[in-house]
């Protein structure tokens, strides 16, 4: 079964982007080839800085929205592992 991917890339100038795939090594060669989101385009290179793997879809977009949801800080917390807590309830 494929498997789903929320990740979060920090860009060039120092702010994330958050996505979905169901191909992280494409996705990264699709940004930094600046044929990726608008809003990484401007900002090349991008580094991959975290990713989560889901069985489906919807879990992974649903996941990947929860993140998009939170501030610079909580996000650079689920980066560093440091949130438990927050992971929870991301997960949730």
């Amino acid at each position: 079964m494929r498997k789903h991917y929320a990740y979060i890339l920090e860009c060039q100038d120092g702010t994330y982007y958050t996505g979905y795939t169901t191909n992280v090594e494409k996705r990264m060669e699709t940004h930094n080839a600046g044929k990726g989101a608008k809003y990484t385009r401007a900002r090349l290179p991008v580094t991959l800085r975290y990713v989560k793997s889901f069985e489906t879809k919807r879990a992974a977009m649903q996941y990947e929205w929860s993140i998009k949801q939170l501030t610079r800080a909580q996000k650079q917390q689920l980066m560093e592992g440091t949130s438990n807590e927050l992971t929870k309830k991301l997960s949730d």
